[in-house]
């Protein structure tokens, strides 16, 4: 692994205690903001030799990763969660931080991000993650109460993927830009959007949408 380039720790701290109340709510707290800094640190060190991630900033990373996973937090039902195409731990590792009550499993089919997402889960102690290489297809890990998806696929290939994994009365929550009118107009029929929400994320410029799916009745 090259040697990493030096880490911001004051500033993305900074950043992080300016960002965090707002987005994390009930679950922020001082260590928490220490925990996803060194989270980002190691993200940071590990992109260098692996890429997991094409934002190399790590002020950039506050926002676009951190902050961003963070506005799901209100849509997180349930105490079994998994995060489907985790890539490098987004949204699963900050939300697993912020609800520790929760059993996270962490889904991706690429080998050095599953590498690096267990090696971040050990290095933080986070007890309550699982992480699995498999695509979706293929998992026999459930049922979960609650599916993630950001930005992996498109609405109606991440139901199709993912709505075998959910209890009957589960949900399926996807992480959008813009309200993708197309793929909700495409969602089978056995599923509808329930709920749709615009979140604001601090420092991040565009539209970000939060669609919550729900099987019909």
């Amino acid at each position: 692994m090259k040697p990493a380039s030096a880490f911001p720790h004051a500033q993305v701290q900074a950043a992080l205690g300016a960002g965090l109340p707002s987005i994390a709510g009930d679950a922020y707290s001082p260590e928490l903001s220490l925990t996803l800094c060194r989270f980002l640190a190691e993200l940071h060190r590990w992109n260098r030799a692996y890429n997991l991630t094409a934002v190399r900033d790590p002020l950039d990373m506050v926002s676009r990763h951190i902050l961003d996973s963070l506005t799901v937090l209100p849509w997180v039902a349930g105490a079994r969660v998994v995060d489907i195409g985790t890539g490098a731990g987004l949204p699963g590792i900050p939300l697993a931080l912020a609800r520790p009550d929760k059993q996270f499993t962490l889904l991706d089919a690429n080998g050095k991000k599953v590498r690096f997402v267990t090696h971040a889960a050990a290095q933080l102690a986070l007890h309550n993650v699982d992480v699995v290489q498999a695509r979706v297809e293929q998992c026999v890990a459930g049922p979960f109460d609650t599916a993630l998806c950001r930005a992996f696929t498109a609405l109606p290939d991440f139901v199709s993927g993912a709505a075998r994994l959910v209890t009957d009365g589960g949900t399926l929550v996807a992480m959008k830009g813009r309200y993708p009118e197309q793929e909700v107009a495409a969602v089978p029929p056995d599923w509808q959007v329930a709920e749709c929400a615009r979140v604001e994320v601090p420092g991040l410029v565009g539209e970000r949408h939060i669609l919550v799916l729900r099987r019909v009745a």
